[in-house]
């Protein structure tokens, strides 16, 4: 069994970690700290999880408290974990980080996008960029591991197939993604804020526009949403085509680059976040237009699962030499 702790296990990536963990063979929870709920049981905070843990309480984060263990998931706010990664890191076998904090190669767009200095530039380039289906061989046995964001796991599975193929241009991308208030985190928003509402923010300044570009090697115009559903992301990405493309061929060179993958399905049909809820898997599809001459495509996922923890979990398996799909739901929660 391998032992675990997860740190900022009372947010909702972390109650989402302690979800997916109680249902991985090989992954046990010892240690979930959370310094706002230190003292809170798992099961008070969240009834959801009172079955799987009844007697699992969420401490203070005390370094300590983490030697020895084989894997450590960090689910704190972007900027927190390079406070602690120096120390944490000599202390736990894996550590596998959920935030933003190490998954920019250049200190100085860190710095220029998240507005602050890097703490700890001297490990980005220990850390292995976790999106599996594309870093794979990088992830495996990796002591080090930058899960990705919601949006760039979204926005990159759609398009980077297409870029590899030399499908369509690196330049003049569009992406427009749509995200449940949930990627905000436990409590930001109040239902009456988000009920019946549909905005636009962070418009051309969101963190994630250096990301999706670093992932894609491409110029990206990045506009994100907050949409009125708890879970899920559906990104719509546009792009001019390099050569002629009909909607077969771009079609196929998804299935082509996809294939046997257990967590993306390629379909003929628009996806939707429903059918990825509570699932590591993500929708993809695509589409080409001779009239306007665009390439559209879009990938819908679940933006605590195959966004998140669920990604996370399966980078884990990966670092671990488990079974990549081990622990992770490929079917999502239905009606």
């Amino acid at each position: 069994m391998t032992s675990v702790g997860i740190v900022g296990a009372s947010g909702f990536t972390g109650a989402e970690l302690l979800r997916l963990c109680a249902a991985h063979p090989d992954l046990h929870v010892e240690v979930a700290t959370g310094d706002t709920q230190a003292g809170t049981g798992v099961a008070e905070l969240y009834p959801s999880l009172a079955a799987a843990y009844p007697a699992l309480r969420f401490t203070p984060y005390e370094p300590n408290a983490l030697d020895g263990l084989d894997l450590a998931f960090c689910a704190l706010p972007h900027g927190a974990s390079q406070a602690l990664m120096t120390d944490l890191r000599p202390r736990v076998g894996h550590v596998v980080d959920l935030a933003a904090d190490f998954r920019l190669r250049d200190p100085a767009v860190y710095a220029k996008w998240y507005g602050a200095d890097h703490q700890a530039a001297e490990l980005l380039g220990e850390f292995v960029y976790g999106l599996p289906e594309l870093h794979r061989d990088g992830i495996a046995g990796a002591a080090l591991v930058a899960a990705p964001g919601c949006y760039p796991t979204a926005a990159t599975l759609a398009l980077a197939p297409l870029l590899a193929a030399g499908v369509i241009e690196r330049a003049g991308i569009v992406v427009d993604a749509v995200s449940g208030v949930s990627g905000a985190g436990r409590g930001k928003y109040p239902f009456c804020g988000t009920d019946e509402d549909f905005v636009a923010y962070g418009l051309l300044d969101h963190r994630h526009t250096p990301e999706i570009e670093q992932a894609l090697g491409a110029q990206v115009l990045f506009t994100p949403h907050l949409a009125p559903m708890n879970r899920g992301i559906l990104a719509t990405c546009y792009a001019r085509p390099s050569t002629t493309v009909s909607t077969d061929g771009v079609l196929d060179t998804l299935r082509d680059a996809y294939a046997g993958e257990p967590f993306v399905v390629v379909r003929d049909h628009p996806p939707s976040t429903k059918a990825t809820l509570g699932s590591n898997v993500a929708h993809v599809t695509a589409r080409s237009d001779p009239r306007t001459g665009w390439v559209v495509a879009l990938c819908a996922i679940d933006n605590l699962v195959k966004g998140a923890s669920g990604q996370a979990i399966q980078c884990a398996n990966l670092a671990l030499g488990l079974p990549e799909a081990s622990g992770l739901p490929a079917a999502g929660v239905y009606p």
